[in-house]
């Protein structure tokens, strides 16, 4: 972040109460179960499940194990937080840190029949097979029908409100959909996007994806849409390289969505085939790095990965989680300005999020206190967004 950003402290989890306390003892506790369930781990990894969890809400965090693949780089993203109380260390480390951990209590990157299979699989999968789905994928019949303005629109915005569709936020909230009111749009500059997107001869667009499931549908159709008008030439796509945050999408995430839009019938087909020719020709290019999974913001990002985003045109981050790493995942007044938070950042960027969390920023002086006054948890509710870009 800048120099001349005011100070603030990183979110921590030790107020009863807050949202990020939320996390650790009401959300955790269901995920938890919903792992040993979805699953038939033997007994020690139930044990190592439910060890994890107690440490989490009353311990204090423990380091990998010593023999496993990746030791040296969580010593080296590690920032002093082994040994302290789970609800002191800065929140956005210690909920990266805990999924890693998840990992290796069901022993995903052990020996074994289950090495390698995902334990979000069953979550992400039963979204994929909603009715809500077969809605979404019927509703691209009429995109094609559209002015180009008016498909700019839809495409970008079910892009942006796909976020909702996040499992893990979903675990403990109300209703259908989260059982949200009606959304709200704080921050719309969407016509920079475009503007820089138009203005460039031969545009490369990089996408760092969130969610799987019908977010990352969304995400998929905005690729297409970019790839099929010509606002971009070529479009990178980054997902994790291993389970993360429930519903973050991964490379197999791709390939299954991919295959349930080419499976559906109307324009939807059209779309899933192009984007599998895509995801063939190289116009479509899938990619993952390990620090998509660091606990740590993204103005710490390795050397190789700021040269590759440096010669995209826009990148596009995904999500609420994304969102944390890009501004820092601190007490910032709402009013900070976003490109003062973003000026590290290696391209333009725009952030496309739901609000899902306690951190905002760029939001105006009147909006602000307007939000404050309406006594909605607009911050951490799921149905308020942002669509925030730098160039």
């Amino acid at each position: 972040m800048t120099s001349g950003a005011p100070r603030v402290t990183p979110i921590v989890s030790d107020s009863p109460g807050s949202f990020a306390w939320g996390v650790w003892n009401q959300r955790h506790p269901v995920l938890i179960k919903q792992i040993r369930d979805a699953y038939p781990y033997p007994p020690a990894a139930h044990e190592a499940l439910e060890a994890l969890l107690a440490e989490s809400i009353a311990g204090d965090i423990q380091k990998l194990p010593s023999d496993v693949h990746d030791f040296a780089m969580w010593e080296q993203w590690c920032d002093d937080q082994y040994g302290r109380p789970w609800a002191q260390a800065p929140f956005l480390w210690a909920e990266s840190y805990f999924y890693r951990r998840v990992l290796e209590a069901v022993g995903y990157f052990r020996p074994g029949p289950l090495r390698g299979v995902d334990t979000f699989a069953p979550f992400k999968q039963a979204e994929l097979a909603t009715p809500l789905v077969e809605t979404e994928l019927t509703a691209l019949d009429a995109l094609a029908g559209l002015g180009l303005s008016d498909q700019r629109h839809a495409v970008l915005t079910a892009s942006l409100w796909g976020n909702r569709a996040d499992l893990g936020f979903r675990i403990t909230a109300k209703g259908p959909d989260h059982g949200a009111p009606e959304a709200d749009l704080i921050v719309d500059d969407s016509a920079t996007a475009w503007v820089i997107l138009d203005d460039a001869p031969s545009a490369v667009v990089h996408l760092v994806a969130d969610n799987a499931g019908r977010e990352l549908l969304a995400d998929l159709v905005l690729i297409d849409h970019l790839l099929t008008t010509g606002a971009a030439v070529q479009v990178v796509l980054h997902v994790k390289p291993q389970p993360y945050y429930v519903s973050d999408a991964n490379g197999s995430d791709v390939v299954d969505v991919t295959r349930r839009i080419a499976a559906a019938p109307g324009d939807a087909a059209d779309i899933g085939h192009r984007l599998w020719a895509a995801l063939t020709d190289g116009t479509l290019q899938l990619r993952t790095h390990a620090f998509w999974c660091a606990p740590l913001p993204f103005d710490r990002m390795p050397t190789d990965l700021v040269m590759e985003l440096s010669k995209a045109t826009l990148t596009i981050l995904k999500g609420d989680l994304n969102y944390r790493k890009l501004v820092g995942d601190c007490t910032w007044p709402a009013t900070t300005p976003f490109g003062e938070l973003t000026s590290y950042f290696p391209s333009p960027v725009a952030a496309l999020r739901t609000l899902k969390s306690d951190v905002a920023v760029g939001i105006g002086l009147a909006e602000l206190e307007q939000l404050d006054a309406s006594g909605a948890q607009w911050r951490t509710d799921g149905t308020h967004a942002l669509i925030q870009v730098r160039k």
